[in-house]
């Protein structure tokens, strides 16, 4: 399985989850050879009142930085590949800095988050990453030196919280099954819960339009399941109200707030009900609509 599908909805993902708190840019090019970074955020300044709480994404999302997200666990090229347009970022702006007669503090330069199902023994020693849990980052994140300026985070191996759902989304099998399960389970008026749900239910559905599908793919169909059937029905819901919207329309005209808050009442009836009020609606006066739906709801 290819990157492409899911760098695409990575980025969407993780676009509207760091919005509320900063800028970010997608697929922005650097200029070193035909490259492109995934994620870049910034944070608002001054900083979002009342940001939203993302758990260890906020805690990751504190100073500029990079997210690199992948579906595979990524090879010592592919990380170095990350390392390198990195510090083709830092140049640019180290050189941009330059011409406007600024300066620019290390603290200042983007950090690196190259986001990972999971991390072998062998590419944390390679890279020397360590844990750094004396500075409250949980297992799971290991760091490359302090002048590197980048971690990677083995996603699989996050603990099980509530701060860590956002990220374990991302990961592979297992991990995400239960985080996509979890973001599922999330109260509907969640500020999120609604858009990443449609995310990952359209994510899923441009899946189940590819003809021969991977095994892996086919795993993930399934994890992502539970976000699909509960946007299927959202989506069910709002097709049926656009035609309710039109018949209403079709009898009364424009709708007034009074009709158009009818609207979710009639999707909401017994089927047989609602058909049979629909057949009738051309012989039905504003009055009589009222009241039939009053007596339905009682």
């Amino acid at each position: 399985m290819t990157r492409q599908p899911h760098d695409q909805f990575a980025k969407e993902y993780l676009e509207e989850l760091l919005s509320p708190i900063g800028k970010v840019e997608t697929s922005r090019d650097v200029r070193s050879e035909v490259q492109e970074i995934d994620v870049w955020f910034d944070l608002t300044t001054p900083p979002t009142a009342n940001p939203p709480n993302l758990g260890l994404l906020s805690q990751m999302a504190a100073t500029s930085c990079l997210f690199e997200p992948y579906r595979n666990a990524p090879t010592e090229i592919e990380i170095r590949s990350c390392l390198l347009k990195l510090y083709t970022v830092h140049g640019e702006l180290l050189r941009k800095a330059k011409r406007e007669k600024q300066s620019l503090s290390e603290t200042e330069l983007p950090f690196l988050w190259i986001l990972s199902p999971s991390c072998s023994a062998r590419i944390k020693d390679g890279f020397g990453a360590f844990l750094k849990e004396e500075e409250n980052w949980v297992e799971g994140v290991y760091f490359l030196h302090d002048f590197l300026k980048t971690a990677i985070v083995a996603i699989n191996q996050l603990p099980v919280t509530p701060d860590t759902l956002w990220l374990r989304v991302l990961g592979k099998g297992s991990t995400q099954r239960q985080a996509v399960e979890e973001l599922a389970n999330l109260p509907e008026n969640h500020p999120f819960r609604d858009n990443l749900l449609e995310i990952l239910a359209s994510w899923r559905k441009t899946l189940e339009l590819k003809d021969n599908r991977s095994e892996e793919e086919r795993e993930l169909i399934m994890n992502l399941s539970p976000a699909y059937l509960q946007q299927r029905e959202v989506w069910k819901e709002e097709g049926q109200g656009l035609v309710i919207e039109t018949l209403l329309e079709g009898r009364f005209g424009a709708l007034d707030e009074e009709l158009s808050r009818l609207i979710p009442q009639i999707v909401q009836l017994p089927r047989p009900e609602r058909t049979q009020l629909l057949l009738n609606l051309a012989n039905l006066s504003r009055e009589d609509l009222l009241a039939a739906l009053s007596e339905s709801s009682n």
